[in-house]
């Protein structure tokens, strides 16, 4: 009522007034994008989540302090000792100056922040961008019905809130954008044919280059839809200008990236791009030729023969390249994601990482909710009304799901695909309901008084009854899906607030009384390492905790979170898996002053290191067979009470772990040493400690730190 006493007032057009409600709610979805995700920065504080984060925090504030000459060539001596790390030759930038280039315009605008406030908020700031280019996107493949949809439904979806939440500064954050605007603007240079909207979208792929490794989905998604284009009949010249324009200055962009450099030629990740783009080149000569022949016959033994010499020159030109090692084979990561079980029999450091197993359907329901009924819907409309832009979208949907199940993490890149198919199906229904509802009854006449051989006129009219049958059923069903719908706004309301607002760094949980309680156990550790230690102490920890002892702690360490040598991880496997005094040896060779360990025993934190354990034997054993899984495990199973293995009971981890908890009593009418993570009493109590003392332990006994003792005087 507002809104049309406003239209009336300011004596707007039809179409003004469809312009001001569309810009109205852009305007209010934006805003709620933003505002959804600061539950974390209400509930606790203005702080960086996770533990990749504090890596990209570290270099960030190192670009702002620096500038990106310093950054670009920052040889990093506090990580990986003794080997350190090229940083500047080892990351996607993307992220990092954006940041600094937001960070510096609100200064330019005397706006005075600092640096960790703009990383904190530059998530759920993309995130608000990203509805926009929704909007757009749906537009484009549909219509601008479907595109605010898809805005409203992206805007609170969880399966991108996970990773966009304020204080999630990861690649991510900015990648979702970067790669829906590169779609969205591929699309629109098809549709078009246009070279400016070809070469925005190798823009906005170099943007995306820059800021996530997920590029590479780009890159092999694309090539595989302007494929499907060609096999089905579609071939244009839009098709033609816009893959050649977007591929070859997309390319020439992305080699400016240190950490991709030749890849696009050498690596065979890229090959089906470029397969595709030499095959484009093939139709376009090919249509020239038919139109220069009047012969059908000869044009069809010239195809012929034009195509089997372009595949057989293709495949000697990989064959070649491939057996040459000129061009790499592909990556483990990349056949992790084509076959599921290939990192567990593998690369187990892959396969390690809670982000990187197989979804499973509850993951599914807890993230899209409505979205995974309304995505088959949104499907069987495309599939009614195909054309470039649905075949693609399509395409995007159905691919980006199969991955996702491979990979819980990647739910994240089939999200934008489910928020548009779903758009469509609600704009598409909603539209088809709401004119069987503002449909009115008509009566049909059985005669006319005219045009009749006898004459007459009947003077009764026949109703069709069957529409207000249908008027009714289209009010039900619009009221079934607006009640849909608003369960769909609740349920992620309520898991962006319980669920994914969570800093993991600091952690809560509810009491006996309700009541909340926080462990900050993890800043107590790092606070304490960076007051207490030299400013020259190496800490060995699992390369979980890697970047943020480097960036919290201001320590040297071992190993990271960026995992890129797999023996120098495995060498610290090794070192928790063996003996003390085995295990002293191997930290004497790496100047270890310091070791970290996260325990959960006391609490019932269950992401501890004796949950981890295994993977540390898996992947130690993977490079040094003297570490061998089953002398960890009873009759094939893990156990830490009395009835563990004896290798399992006297290894350094479990020593490191368990140092004086044989004393505590942790819970009512348990024994002293009762594990309340595992539910067990643990089976060796009389732990000593010849070669490290304990140095701190915080206040939960979350995070564990002991000293290396120097080596006795020799005689």
């Amino acid at each position: 009522m507002v809104l049309d006493l406003f239209t009336k007032t300011l004596k707007l057009k039809t179409k003004q007034q469809e312009l001001l409600i569309r810009v109205t709610i852009l305007t209010l979805v934006y805003i709620l994008a933003f505002i959804t995700r600061l539950f974390s920065v209400l509930r606790y504080e203005s702080m960086i989540h996770e533990f990749d984060p504090y890596f990209n925090y570290r270099t960030t504030l190192y670009l702002t302090r620096n500038g990106f000459y310093d950054f670009w060539n920052w040889f990093d001596s506090d990580s990986w000792y003794p080997l350190g790390r090229i940083i500047g030759g080892t990351l996607y930038p993307g992220l990092m100056v954006t940041a600094a280039l937001i960070y510096r315009i609100l200064h330019f605008l005397r706006f005075v922040v600092h640096i960790r406030e703009v990383c904190v908020l530059t998530a759920p700031f993309f995130a608000s961008n990203t509805t926009i280019v929704a909007y757009f996107f749906g537009k484009e493949i549909w219509d601008s019905g479907a595109g605010l949809v898809a805005a409203a439904l992206i805007a609170i979806c969880p399966g991108y809130i996970s990773r966009s939440v304020a204080g999630s500064y990861d690649n991510e954050g900015v990648a979702i954008f970067a790669l829906l605007l590169t779609f969205y603007l591929f699309v629109k240079a098809v549709n078009t044919g246009s070279l400016a909207w070809s070469l925005a979208s190798a823009f906005g792929y170099f943007y995306m280059v820059s800021a996530w490794g997920g590029y590479v989905f780009i890159i092999n998604l694309l090539p595989l839809y302007v494929l499907v284009l060609l096999v089905t009949g579609r071939y244009s010249m839009r098709l033609y200008i816009a893959y050649n324009s977007m591929y070859v200055l997309g390319m020439l962009l992305a080699m400016q990236i240190r950490f991709v450099g030749f890849q696009h030629v050498q690596s065979g990740e890229h090959m089906a791009a470029m397969g595709v783009f030499f095959l484009l080149q093939v139709f376009f000569f090919l249509d020239w030729v038919k139109q220069l022949l009047s012969d059908t016959k000869l044009f069809q033994a010239f195809l012929r023969i034009t195509v089997t010499g372009a595949v057989s020159v293709g495949a000697i030109a990989l064959g070649v390249g491939t057996a040459t090692g000129f061009i790499s084979p592909w990556t483990g990561r990349f056949y992790s994601l084509l076959d599921p079980t290939y990192a567990k029999d593998h690369i187990p450091i892959i396969a390690s990482v809670s982000e990187h197993q197989p979804t499973a359907w509850s993951s599914f329901m807890f993230d899209f909710h409505i979205l995974m009924f309304l995505f088959p819907a949104g499907l069987y409309f495309c599939f009614k009304r195909l054309s470039d832009a649905t075949i693609f979208i399509v395409m995007y949907g159905l691919t980006s799901m199969y991955f996702a199940g491979v990979m819980v993490r990647l739910i994240l890149v089939a999200t934008p695909a489910v928020c548009l198919i779903s758009a469509i199906a609600v704009s598409a229904t909603v539209k088809n309901l709401s004119r069987l509802v503002r449909a009115k009854s008509q009566a049909v006449q059985s005669g006319s008084s005219r045009g009749t051989s006898t004459g007459k006129a009947s003077s009764k009219g026949l109703v069709d009854n069957s529409q207000p049958i249908q008027r009714n059923g289209a009010i039900v069903l619009l009221v079934g899906a607006f009640f849909l719908l608003s369960r769909y706004a609740i349920h992620c309301t309520w898991v962006t607030s319980e669920a994914y607002s969570s800093p993991s760094i600091v952690l809560a949980a509810r009491g006996a009384h309700g009541n909340r309680v926080i462990f900050d156990d993890y800043r107590e550790a790092y606070f304490w390492l960076r007051q207490n230690t030299p400013t020259d102490a190496k800490v060995m920890s699992w390369w979980d905790y890697g970047y943020q002892i480097t960036a919290m702690g201001n320590r040297t360490v071992i190993v990271d979170n960026n995992t890129w040598n797999n023996t120098h991880i495995a060498t610290v496997g090794r070192a928790m898996s063996s003996y003390e005094d085995e295990a002293y040896d191997i930290m004497r060779s790496l100047d270890v002053d310091y070791v970290l360990v996260v325990f959960g025993g006391v609490t019932g934190y269950s992401s501890d290191d004796i949950n981890k354990f295994l993977w540390m034997v898996r992947i130690g054993g993977g490079v040094f067979p003297v570490i061998k899984e089953p002398d960890y495990l009873v009759n094939g199973e893990y156990r830490v009470d009395k009835g563990a293995a004896p290798k399992m009971l006297n290894c350094l981890m479990y020593k490191l772990s368990y140092y004086r908890f044989g004393e505590m009593t942790t819970e009512y009418g348990k024994p002293p040493g009762y594990d309340r993570a595992r539910g067990v009493e643990i089976g060796n109590k009389d732990i000593k400690l010849e070669y490290l003392e304990e140095a701190f332990t915080t206040q939960n006994w979350i995070v564990r730190i002991y000293k290396v003792k120097p080596p006795k005087n020799r005689w």
